[in-house]
């Protein structure tokens, strides 16, 4: 049963509506500094943390949840006589579920000129801590440390009156996938300055699954480095077709590539990993034609990548032919309405390209 919530977050997007959901199921809520003010002027009835520790906030707001009376009602242990001995000992109530998202660090880091003294004040202490000590008691407390997650948590609880320990173990491995993360982006961030650091420590996060590998038979996903601010799909929309696979990505891929040495309207075909058609001319209808004609056969299941919009003439053309992935600045309706016919023909929209031919800026 979650009988009382602690709530401390960065992003307060659909908190009020999450805790409220709790407050209506009876749930008491704790909130630390701007979690408390937020949600109180949401009309919820919150206590705030440092009436329970009996300690305001030190030093600007970073000291405010290090203290024995929080991190004992979150590690405390419901089928411990001891621990629970100990809470009632210092009138300590335990906390069921922990809400917390962490300071921006990425974000602010990736900024162009962010100072130093910017950075490190967005390396959170107090949220990981806490985050981290309501996992490892997955058995008895839920930790949350994702908006997205919100509804599912609420739904259950008003289903089942509590949290499965199957949810609870999936909310931990959010929690230190999350924390681990965290740490890999402030660890790379403060070697930076070292060409061969000691550890080169890496961070993925899933940008899609993938329908399957390099064989049927074989599962996948794409996954990119958190930070980073370009990627092989950062900039892409898929507007029709199949879900990708891997061999799409790695056709995909090489295409992309190869299209960045051309400024004049260019036509990349793609199979395998290798060009089997290339060609610039005076206009993207051309340059199809002409990729096309070097070899036919092989272009057979293609991935098409151009650098101009798809007009309708392009779109009937490109509609012919058996193409697996198309990827372009745009297409005019009249071309969507001739590739749409294709029911497996994954149309991709380069964002990227899109974006530079308007002159639009970051």
């Amino acid at each position: 049963m979650i009988k009382r919530a602690l709530l401390s977050t960065f992003d307060k997007t659909g908190l009020a509506e999450f805790a409220g959901g709790l407050a209506d199921l009876g749930v008491e809520l704790v909130a630390s500094g701007g979690t408390a003010d937020h949600l109180a002027e949401h009309g919820l009835d919150v206590k705030r943390v440092e009436d329970l520790t009996e300690t305001p906030e030190l030093l600007g707001g970073r000291v405010k949840t290090l203290h024995p009376r929080i991190h004992a009602a979150i590690l405390a242990r419901r089928n411990d006589p001891d621990d629970l001995s100990a809470l009632d000992e210092h009138g300590i109530e335990p906390f069921d579920l922990v809400c917390v998202n962490l300071y921006p660090f990425t974000q602010v880091v990736s900024r162009h000129g962010v100072t130093e003294e910017d950075a490190v004040e967005m390396i959170d202490v107090g949220g990981p801590s806490m985050l981290r000590a309501a996992a490892k008691n997955f058995a008895h407390v839920v930790s949350v440390c994702r908006p997205e997650r919100y509804g599912a948590i609420l739904a259950e609880l008003r289903e089942s009156k509590s949290i499965s320990l199957d949810t609870r173990r999936a909310l931990a491995t959010d929690t230190f996938s999350l924390t681990a993360a965290y740490e890999a982006a402030i660890a790379r961030w403060f070697s930076d300055r070292d060409a061969f650091p000691e550890r080169l420590i890496a961070s993925f996060e899933k940008v899609t699954d993938l329908v399957y590998g390099e064989n049927p038979h074989q599962r996948a996903a794409y996954y990119a480095e958190v930070g980073a601010r370009r990627h092989l799909l950062s900039q892409v929309q898929q507007l029709h077709g199949r879900q990708l696979s891997f061999i799409n990505l790695y056709d995909l891929n090489a295409g992309r590539m190869l299209l960045r040495e051309f400024e004049l309207p260019a036509c990349v075909i793609v199979k395998h990993g290798n060009p089997c058609g290339v060609a610039v001319a005076g206009s993207i209808e051309e340059a199809f034609d002409r990729a096309l004609a070097s070899d036919p056969l092989s272009a057979f299941g293609m991935v098409c990548v151009l650098n101009r919009p798809v007009g309708a003439e392009l779109g009937v053309l490109l509609s012919g032919q058996f193409v697996d992935v198309l990827l372009a600045p745009d297409y005019d309706e009249g071309a969507l309405e001739a590739l749409r016919q294709k029911p497996n023909t994954r149309i991709l929209v380069d964002r990227e390209r899109r974006r530079f031919d308007l002159g639009e800026k970051d």
